[in-house]
């Protein structure tokens, strides 16, 4: 089938040229009215020399009409009906106005008005209708010859068009896989932080009290083996969608999905997460009260995962940089807005700025609390974050919610 369409454009000047010599032949064997002569191979012959050429009009198309010309010039002068193959010149002058310069196309015309010109004379008509004719014929291939220069040209525009939209789909579609890539390597980071501050601190824990408490270090070493376990799966489930992301797919497209594709159930951590998260930082030594308020509903897979990340990331700032004992959560279901507020009741820092990038204990890189913006900002929500007047201080996530809206299903925790 491919062949065929490939064909296709070549077979029909060949179907137009052996289907005006057949016609011309039939015609000129069955009609030859006086004072015409009937057809003899002469005629055969020239009918065939003016109408075969066309099948390289679109190839060749001035030489084209200088033989069609030139064989229907002779078929008129030695005497045979003019109204057989009248069309065929004039046929050919329509590939030359389409694809030649005006300079050639004007002189195609010339060509073609006096071959015209010569069969209106063969044809005894009126010197007023033959001059009207040669002009006429030329004028109309003329029209058709530019409309189809218009066509092809607006055929090429749209085909470098096509070319370039589709390149351009491709950069998009690498463009999001980069975008996937990106968001996945947030998880990482804030996967791997949020334990490992839970696995040193315990671990530190135990070495303190591993002669003086063996119970305490016991279940300080418990606690740091479960976090383990917890970052191992997590970095196992990420790797996963990353391997899945390069395999290959049917229609030859990128392996990621667009950055609006849902995000696989097994893969999300969810606002029913956060209950588990203050247990384990519990177990750090931070105590963290969760509250929720309004009507709970099911959101989009990708606002329940952005309020996740953001408590798991101010708690872990809490736990890193703040040295307070206590922290609250608050999660506000609202008719238009999730609220989202984690407050600590640590020490004031003398520079809060420090302290919100989490450079209160000197060591902080600021990458949290812009990675904390950045994700905000996906979904068109602000984040703030401030030291709090008595004291401590307050993070606080706003998210619009009518835009996110999705199918209810099972929420685990």
């Amino acid at each position: 089938m491919p062949a065929l369409e490939a064909l296709r454009p070549r077979l029909a000047p060949l179907a137009l040229a052996v289907g005006f010599a057949v016609a011309g032949c039939l015609i000129g064997t069955f009609y030859h009215p006086a004072p015409w002569p009937p057809f003899d191979r002469w005629a055969y012959a020239l009918t065939l020399l003016t109408a075969l050429p066309l099948a390289l009009r679109e190839r060749w198309p001035l030489g084209v009409l200088a033989a069609t010309a030139a064989a229907f010039a002779g078929y008129l002068l030695l005497g045979y009906q003019p109204s057989l193959n009248f069309w065929c010149p004039a046929i050919a002058f329509v590939s030359v106005a389409a694809g030649e310069r005006r300079g050639r196309a004007a002189g195609g015309a010339v060509v073609l008005a006096a071959v015209i010109a010569l069969s209106g004379v063969c044809g005894r008509l009126p010197w007023p209708v033959t001059a009207v004719q040669a002009l006429i014929v030329p004028a109309v291939a003329c029209a058709f010859g530019l409309a189809q220069r218009r066509l092809a040209r607006r055929n090429a525009e749209l085909r470098r068009l096509t070319v370039l939209l589709d390149e351009q789909q491709r950069q998009e579609a690498r463009r999001a896989v980069l975008d996937e890539r990106f968001r996945i390597a947030r998880e990482l980071h804030d996967t791997i932080s949020q334990h490992m501050t839970i696995v040193t601190l315990q671990t530190g824990l135990a070495q303190y009290t591993f002669r003086s408490d063996p119970d305490a270090a016991h279940r300080a070493l418990g606690v740091a083996a479960t976090a383990g376990r917890d970052t191992l799966d997590d970095l196992r489930r990420l790797l996963l969608v990353l391997r899945t992301y390069d395999l290959p797919q049917p229609d030859g497209g990128p392996g990621a999905p667009g950055p609006d594709a849902p995000i696989p159930d097994d893969l999300l951590a969810d606002i029913g997460r956060i209950p588990a998260l203050a247990e384990r930082l519990e177990a750090a030594g931070l105590r963290v009260e969760v509250g929720f308020s309004g009507p709970r509903r099911p959101l989009h897979p990708g606002v329940e995962l952005c309020a996740y990340r953001v408590v798991q990331e101010a708690l872990t700032n809490v736990v890193k940089h703040s040295g307070a004992r206590a922290a609250a959560v608050t999660v506000a279901y609202r008719d238009r807005e999730l609220r989202v507020t984690v407050r600590n009741e640590g020490p004031s820092d003398p520079d809060p700025s420090r302290r919100a990038h989490g450079a209160g204990s000197g060591r902080g890189s600021g990458h949290g609390l812009i990675g904390m913006r950045e994700r905000a900002k996906i979904w068109h929500g602000s984040l703030t974050a401030e030291a709090r007047p008595g004291g401590g201080f307050e993070v606080c996530l706003r998210l619009p919610l009518e835009e996110h809206a999705r199918p209810d299903r099972g929420r685990s925790g």
